[in-house]
């Protein structure tokens, strides 16, 4: 059977990619962009990102997207997976195996419906692309942000998110959901650590800025008590703890790690964000169990708000100053 292979992204990068989602030809609705590519796309992030395999048969395929777009076609989208697959795959985005021939424009819709039933393709993203989102937490949060920064304004993506299991901080780390062995930490060249690590944590930043005005004054549309949080915000404050726990006077953390090799660590929010805190890496700290307990419930917590409200600042600045 022939093979008919996305043009090449060789090499994938975070910046690439979200430059590929922002240059998308879509179709639109009265109310704004047609939603078929950002949901087939978030759809094989999460798949990415739970460490599923990269192509699926078309009836699998059909079956999934159609249930999605059903579910979350916010602006009149039909149950026509057809359509985004072979758009996706012009754009270079998507692979099909195993179709016999070239594939169609994605123009029109029974010539789609009809090339789809009968090749039945065997499809997915592209390689490089699917590899890079499987382990990079960066990569998966710039697609989700460009995505929605795109497509979703005027709309709540929440459910949707939601749905994928892409509502979870644990997006933004690297890897995918499947591991669980220990991995042993990338070894950096001689006196370069401190400024891969400032580099990383500028970009996490940023990151975490544009999600947070994207997602001012938004609140799930079904607990309205729980604002949006933000993953990147989150990795950031992991990069600059550099695995120690923030507070000035932490006596101890513990020296175990979780089944990923990663330090036992909870991110805080030094002012709740219910109370008007924001969600950002400078007003974030890193806690081991034991210092974010007494935070949150000890007789001392507000005078500790204080100081980890100073230790905060003073870290997020200086480690952009670093750079």
């Amino acid at each position: 059977m022939g093979t008919v292979a996305s043009s090449a992204l060789t090499p994938v990068t975070t910046d690439g990619l979200v430059d590929r989602v922002g240059t998308l030809r879509v179709a639109h609705a009265p109310t704004g962009p047609r939603l078929y590519q950002p949901i087939t796309l978030l759809w094989a992030v999460g798949r990415a990102f739970r460490g599923e395999p990269r192509t699926l048969p078309w009836e699998e395929t059909r079956a999934a997207l159609g249930r999605l777009l059903t579910r979350h076609g916010l602006r009149g989208e039909r149950a026509r997976p057809d359509y985004p697959v072979l758009a996706l795959h012009n754009a270079g985005l998507w692979t099909l195996h195993g179709s016999g021939g070239a594939a169609p424009p994605a123009h029109g819709d029974a010539e789609l419906r009809r090339w789809c039933a009968a090749h039945r393709p065997v499809s997915g993203l592209a390689e490089p692309v699917h590899a890079l989102l499987r382990t990079s937490g960066e990569a998966r949060v710039a697609v989700i942000q460009a995505l929605v920064g795109r497509f979703y304004d005027g709309l709540d993506e929440t459910p949707l998110l939601e749905d994928l299991g892409l509502y979870d901080a644990a997006v933004a780390d690297d890897g995918n959901r499947v591991e669980s062995r220990p991995r042993a930490r990338p070894a950096t060249p001689p006196g370069t650590g401190a400024l891969v690590t400032a580099a990383q944590y500028e970009r996490w930043c940023a990151l975490a800025e544009r999600r947070e005005e994207s997602a001012r004054g938004r609140r799930r549309a079904h607990l309205s008590e729980d604002p949006i949080r933000s993953a990147a915000a989150r990795r950031a404050v992991l990069i600059r703890s550099g695995g120690r726990c923030e507070s000035p006077g932490c006596a101890g953390q513990p020296d175990d790690v979780t089944d990923r090799g990663d330090p036992i660590l909870e991110v805080d929010h030094v002012l709740e964000l219910t109370r008007g805190g924001r969600d950002h890496p400078g007003q974030m700290i890193a806690l081991c169990p034991n210092c974010h307990a007494v935070k949150t419930r000890g007789s001392t917590r507000e005078e500790l708000r204080a100081v980890f409200r100073t230790v905060a600042r003073e870290r997020h600045l200086a480690h952009l100053r670093r750079r």
